[in-house]
């Protein structure tokens, strides 16, 4: 229901500062909004990233609005059954035709925490949470017991990459003569500077 009560401090906040960032982008480069609203998007790169809040794509890459086309959930997972990550995948190549696509994890992540410890112990699907960190609480079974937890991260990049690279998607755009290349990426919060994998994939290899 409809209510007419006062934002929240929070939520207030929001709004002053996007405001605020407005107005400065609209100093810097008067037309940047008018064609941002005219023109479609052309962004060279997909990126598949974890929803933790400390990881905006846009902001760690200083990057501005229409540069990175952006999907992102639990733990940074592509999944053959996940609808949503699949036509992101299709539109970003069919449609706005990016070039790059970057699997980014990051350290301290919650969500392969989760499935590592899961891993050690056991447990179960129970939540909705549970039932989409399944896939990695079963990879943590198989690895957790020889690897650290942030290795284990760095594991989770590779396996998604695999996925990535077995899609039906990739291989059209591979079959088609489309060099689309799919990266594995890593970001450090502790030093906020984002490390290559050295897994990249192209057409050719």
């Amino acid at each position: 229901m409809a209510s007419s009560t006062p934002l929240d401090q929070t939520l207030q906040q929001i709004f002053e500062r996007n405001d605020q960032w407005a107005r400065e982008i609209e100093t810097a480069i008067p037309d940047f909004f008018p064609n941002s609203a005219n023109e479609q998007q052309r962004p060279k790169v997909l990126w598949i990233g974890c929803s933790d809040s400390r990881v905006p794509e846009s902001v760690v890459t200083a990057s501005k609005p229409g540069e990175i086309f952006v999907h992102r959930n639990i733990a940074n997972q592509f999944r053959s059954e996940d609808l949503d990550a699949q036509a992101a995948l299709q539109f970003a190549i069919g449609t706005l035709g990016v070039t790059h696509i970057v699997v980014a994890g990051h350290t301290r992540c919650g969500g392969t925490l989760t499935a590592y410890l899961k891993g050690l112990n056991g447990r179960s699907p129970e939540t909705p949470l549970d039932r989409w960190l399944a896939p990695l609480v079963e990879l943590a079974r198989e690895k957790a017991t020889s690897l650290e937890v942030e290795e284990f991260t760095e594991l989770n990049v590779r396996v998604q990459v695999d996925h990535l690279v077995e899609s039906e998607t990739i291989k059209a755009a591979w079959a088609s003569g489309t060099n689309v290349q799919v990266h594995g990426w890593i970001y450090d919060l502790e030093t906020g500077r984002l490390r290559d994998l050295g897994i990249t994939h192209t057409k050719d290899r």
